[in-house]
């Protein structure tokens, strides 16, 4: 009899991994949204890390979060680093691409897991004012892999991209044009 629960035990492992190996090796997380304001407003709350905490969600999770900012203020070769609770842990973010229609950001995170994952913000003008379409993409390894089996990765991140972009939204909306022109033609 113990011989039989340890076959069906191994069995399952097998199967379990066999369906976990089958997994995407990457994913792509993706959300939009318009908002009534030129380009320029929601790429300079982008294009400078310093404007995060007036729109990202997880800047709000922990008030005491350490943060330190290395590099130009904007653009490419900025860099932003983290340290704080559970909730956000420890990582770094760097710009690698900054136009006035892209940036492309290097987001490595450190704790609670390691992973270097590519953040991306479009930004297209639109008759209603700029269409902003955030992005994240990487590599699963197996434990990502697994969790994914049980946890929508794509909900998950995915809710915390359309609260962000609301914010962005907000922020964006309530800054004067001039400021958007001025942010579109810094370097």
């Amino acid at each position: 009899m113990l011989k039989k629960v340890l076959i069906a035990l191994a069995a399952t492992v097998l199967l379990f991994v066999i369906i976990v190996a089958l997994q995407p090796p990457t994913f792509h997380i993706e959300r939009s949204t318009t908002i009534a304001a030129p380009p320029g407003n929601a790429f300079a709350l982008v294009n400078d890390f310093h404007g995060w905490s007036q729109w990202s969600p997880w800047e709000k999770l922990d008030p005491a979060m350490k943060r330190t900012y290395e590099g130009p203020p904007t653009g490419v070769g900025a860099k932003y680093a983290w340290i704080g609770n559970d909730d956000v842990g420890e990582g770094r973010m760097t710009i690698e691409e900054s136009s006035p229609a892209q940036i492309g950001i290097k987001l490595e995170f450190i704790k609670p897991f390691a992973a270097t994952n590519r953040a991306t913000f479009h930004f297209t003008p639109v008759a209603a004012g700029t269409k902003v379409t955030w992005a994240m993409d990487g590599d699963k390894n197996f434990a990502s892999k697994a969790f994914g089996l049980v946890m929508d990765m794509d909900k998950l991140i995915g809710a915390d991209f359309e609260k962000g972009l609301a914010s962005l939204k907000t922020a964006a909306e309530a800054m004067p044009a001039p400021n958007a022109e001025a942010a579109r033609t810094a370097p």
